[in-house]
């Protein structure tokens, strides 16, 4: 299997399967003399850790990590960087009954027809649990930002609807997301999103979710005008985590029904004469393949979790037709744990994009 590393100059390769003994990465070009320990990347693996909450897996993993390369005395060296994170908790077992049949709407079946072979233990490569590794390498590309960049620069996330219930952006406060299982800005919400997955829970079924991720204070200049688009690499750098069906920037689908003159964001000299002052950011903070300086917003629409207690047609591998339950511990909305995979991707994006930028521009 090719194909298990992103980004150019700040690039991260990840390996390891959902039931393998560990999972890992390796980050390749972070620039040297720069403090970086297990400290600096825990806090953000204990955000994303399934377990904490009744809406999440039950699966317990403590996602200790440990740095086994490309740091000296507290410093990094500039050579590559290996994370690793040993699996702990995995029941191999609940997955003995689909052994030999493929979960309609997984992975299962398009492995199988592509390499012959499949890890059907949790998935394999293709489970969340693989994320774990882009928030550690998240948490060294934010290290990369606050050093090269300043402290300013934010990459926050939060979930703005689960199934048909969406918050009211008038409520709108990040605050909030730090004070519920959902990561959720609109406090109102939270109840109704609660009765909504309490339901769905009982009825052994999943619903899908949308995240949003937004940075702030992000340099001008990021990305270029053709084939290294900054809003074309977040689009794939978000559309590659595991369950992401679609991605929007800034507007998005919303400039269908759009005049020009309304999706437009005007431009007015800024009064402290520092730039640019725009009246609006339908563009997402990207023109041009080229970030302007506003708020870099981007969205994914996450499906609903395929593994689920529902009986749902499908074939096992003699071709025959079958129903199939997938037993284990499954989340009922994985958009919920998606919210710190999204901040890691775009923080990787960011850091790979300005070193790229330094090295053009200077």
């Amino acid at each position: 299997m090719s194909e298990n590393s992103f980004g150019r100059l700040f690039r991260v390769t990840t390996w390891g399967e959902s039931h393998g003994p560990a999972i890992g990465c390796v980050i390749d070009g972070c620039p040297p003399r720069l403090e970086l320990s297990e400290s600096d990347i825990q806090p953000w693996l204990d955000r994303r850790r399934p377990g904490q909450s009744k809406y999440t897996t039950q699966r317990r993993e403590p996602d200790q990590v440990k740095i086994l390369s490309g740091v000296f005395e507290g410093k990094t060296t500039g050579t590559p960087i290996s994370l690793l994170i040993e699996n702990t908790d995995q029941r191999s077992k609940d997955y003995g009954n689909i052994a030999q049949s493929y979960r309609p709407g997984h992975a299962d079946i398009a492995y199988d027809l592509k390499y012959g072979i499949r890890d059907y233990r949790g998935g394999g490569r293709s489970s969340a649990r693989e994320t774990a590794m882009r928030v550690a390498a998240g948490a060294v590309a934010r290290v990369v930002l606050r050093k090269l960049v300043g402290p300013q620069l934010t990459i926050r996330g939060a979930l703005t609807a689960i199934g048909p219930l969406s918050v009211d952006r008038c409520r709108w406060d990040w605050s909030e997301t730090e004070n519920n299982p959902f990561w959720c800005p609109d406090a109102q919400c939270v109840e109704g999103w609660t009765g909504l997955l309490d339901s769905i829970r009982k009825e052994g079924s999943s619903i899908g979710a949308l995240v949003e991720v937004v940075a702030e204070h992000v340099p001008a200049g990021l990305g270029a005008p053709l084939y290294g688009k900054l809003d074309a690499e977040i689009a794939s750098a978000l559309m590659g985590i595991n369950g992401v069906k679609a991605v929007e920037i800034g507007e998005g689908f919303g400039v269908v029904p759009l005049k020009g003159q309304e999706n437009a964001d005007p431009i007015r000299h800024a009064i402290s004469g520092t730039g640019p002052h725009f009246l609006s950011n339908h563009a997402g903070g990207i023109l041009g393949g080229i970030s302007t300086g506003q708020p870099v917003v981007a969205r994914m629409a996450v499906k609903p979790t395929s593994s689920i207690l529902v009986p749902v047609p499908s074939i096992n591998s003699a071709g025959q037709d079958v129903e199939v339950v997938t037993k284990g511990r499954h989340d009922p909305c994985i958009g919920i744990r998606a919210v710190p995979v999204a901040e890691a991707m775009l923080a990787c994006v960011l850091a790979d994009q300005f070193l790229r930028n330094r090295g053009q521009c200077g």
